[in-house]
């Protein structure tokens, strides 16, 4: 197994596949991922994936460290998912209120707001990872043309379901903080609900395509959203 075994303190250990937000880096990710939950190995207690690593969390007293490196280096790699893939389409609306840094954006990157709601909500996505707070879904696709730093400093904290981007990755938000990316828009849908099997609506893996609203249709798919109703869709392939 061509990787890298980063022991994290005595009790996780991450396996690093490259450097770099990869498709290909994540699929051997996963399926580090899906081949540990296929095989019992005493003493693992969860596995969190990552562009392109997955850390391993253990108990100590059960298995040490070489010993884990030891049961992963004997493992087989099937990149070849069993799952379907899917592809979310997701409704956004990139207007104010709910735009917020679009136009500070447009104007640091020599671009109309128009033509960067368009290169937003235009690209797919592929979802790589949840990660920083419960239920963040961290994106890559980004177009290249979208590339802009973090803020030198933290902005005013951004409602759940805010688009954001920075360093060329973009995410979605799942509740309301400080956040240093940038807010494009927000979506009506409810991608994490704790109450919800599972929490995170999208899975590792899946796609994810923008799909423009105006105001009035926001308003109304989230009054849809809080009585429950679907406002995400899988699109047919």
């Amino acid at each position: 197994m061509n990787a890298r075994f980063l022991p994290a303190g005595e009790a996780a250990l991450v396996v690093e596949f490259g450097a770099a937000i990869d498709p290909t880096l994540n699929e051997r990710v996963r399926a580090l991922d899906r081949a540990l939950a296929g095989r019992t190995i005493n003493g693992i207690v969860e596995t969190v994936p990552t562009y392109r690593s997955l850390m391993i969390h253990f108990d100590p007293r059960l298995v040490s460290t070489a010993e884990l490196i030891e049961e992963i280096r004997g493992l087989e790699l099937d990149e070849e998912s069993d799952a379907p893939e899917r592809c979310w389409v997701i409704p956004v609306c990139y207007e104010a209120p709910y735009a917020e840094d679009l136009a500070e954006v447009a104007a640091a990157l020599g671009l109309s707001p128009a033509r960067v709601a368009q290169l937003h909500s235009e690209a797919t996505y592929r979802v790589y990872m949840y990660g920083f707070a419960p239920g963040y879904v961290f994106l890559g696709g980004l177009p290249a043309e979208l590339a802009i730093s973090r803020r030198p400093q933290p902005r005013a904290p951004v409602p759940p379901g805010s688009l954001l981007i920075a360093g060329g990755q973009a995410l979605i938000a799942s509740v309301s903080m400080p956040t240093g990316w940038y807010n494009l828009g927000a979506t009506p849908a409810v991608l994490f609900d704790p109450k919800r099997t599972p929490p995170v609506l999208v899975d590792i893996g899946d796609r994810i395509a923008f799909e423009a609203i105006d105001r009035a249709s926001f308003t109304a798919l989230q009054e849809a959203a809080a009585k429950g109703g679907e406002i995400a869709r899988i699109r047919n392939r």
